[in-house]
């Protein structure tokens, strides 16, 4: 017959007192006088045959070097108890406890939507459209974070007015978390806010990487329901540490109208359609797209020329999602840390409050007909 392990109660204190309580305290047991059952050592497959009694003692490795005493320990307690008739020796196996593995919760678990903003090259205001997009979200009511991705150029801390700004940590679960700077109902993150602004970075890949991933990883970044990540220029070992460490839901990709920027965005297009990536491009967003002077305001001047993005977005099937006007200023708000997004009633307001109803569609398309982007997975062969 199968015993519970309700029925060694009357044998617990007889295990106690032949084994003595010195061998748990090797085991790290946490209170004095805890007995193997108390332990969870023995396992309930206690089996009485006439005088044969057999059952198994847990551990966590089978090669513990306690498995050799207790066991003996174990035999005389029951020959004591029951007498020498007894048929226990080699009777007591041994098995090794299921090892339990921690759940860990999924990095970001509170953001519903990643969106990397990138351009295939520098100068065509990238960081600009990231930052006032992310305003316009904001003021439409959805909770949003930027993380500036731009290692080795930073300028989130200025474009925000935050240069100042230091991050402060909590404790969570025994572990240092940084809390992100918040401004403008957007939360931020950037490698700006933790080395002087004066010095340059002067880091190789894998520690510019590892910079990064902590800010990914280790910030309280909450509820969101955009986190936007103000990607450096062109491709580079910093674009597959995001897509390796974070699903995103998309990419927007940034250009000017002029041919050597198309030329580039085109590139950067690619690298997120490829097959290793394969992340969803959400829709091409041309900036400096005509100037109109404040004097001329019904006229259009297209100094980097006319319609590119346009025709650039058709021959690749990707969305149009906005066209920014060159203002002087959305160069000041930037200078001066007040995005132009902050007035939605002005010409340049309108076109980044339309941006993001644009980007907010493109999220909700994609998600309704796409499944979740994968973390990308990049084997040596």
């Amino acid at each position: 017959m199968f015993l519970s392990l309700k029925s060694l109660n009357k044998i617990n204190d007889e295990f106690l007192s032949t084994i003595g309580t010195g061998h748990f305290k090797a085991r790290g047991a946490s209170r004095q006088g805890q007995d193997i059952v108390t332990l969870g050592m023995v396992a309930d497959d206690i089996r009485i045959e006439g005088k044969r009694i057999s059952f198994s003692l847990l551990f966590d490795r089978a090669n513990d070097p306690l498995v050799a005493p207790i066991k003996k320990a174990c035999v005389q307690a029951i020959e004591t108890y029951i007498g020498d008739g007894v048929e226990i020796r080699g009777n007591i196996y041994v098995k090794v406890k299921p090892r339990q593995v921690k759940k860990e919760e999924p990095l970001l678990s509170g953001v519903k939507n990643v969106v990397a903003v990138a351009s295939g090259k520098g100068g065509v205001g990238k960081s600009t459209v990231t930052s006032n997009l992310a305003v316009a979200l904001a003021l439409q009511g959805f909770k949003v974070g930027l993380l500036d991705a731009d290692i080795f150029g930073p300028s989130m801390p200025k474009m925000f007015g935050t240069e100042d700004a230091r991050p402060m940590l909590e404790k969570v679960d025994g572990k240092d978390r940084i809390i992100p700077v918040e401004k403008y109902g957007v939360k931020l993150l950037s490698i700006g806010y933790f080395v002087n602004p004066e010095d340059a970075l002067v880091w190789r890949g894998a520690m510019a990487t590892n910079a990064l991933k902590q800010l990914i990883g280790d910030a309280l970044w909450g509820d969101l329901d955009y986190l936007m990540i103000d990607m450096p220029p062109g491709t580079s070992d910093i674009h597959l540490t995001i897509v390796q460490t974070l699903a995103l839901t998309g990419a927007v990709v940034v250009s000017t109208p002029q041919e050597v920027a198309l030329a580039d965005a085109r590139k950067g297009i690619s690298m997120f359609q490829g097959k290793q990536i394969d992340v969803p491009v959400l829709g091409l967003v041309e900036n400096m797209a005509w100037f109109t002077p404040a004097e001329l305001p019904d006229n259009k001047y297209y100094i980097f020329g006319e319609g590119g993005c346009k025709r650039l977005a058709e021959s690749l099937n990707v969305p149009l999602l906005g066209q920014i006007p060159i203002v002087q200023s959305i160069r000041e708000g930037g200078d001066e840390g007040l995005p132009s997004a902050l007035q939605p009633d002005t010409i340049t307001g309108m076109a980044f409050s339309q941006l993001a109803e644009a980007v907010v569609e493109a999220v909700e398309k994609r998600n309704s007909q796409l499944p979740p982007t994968k973390i990308v997975q990049i084997t040596k062969k």
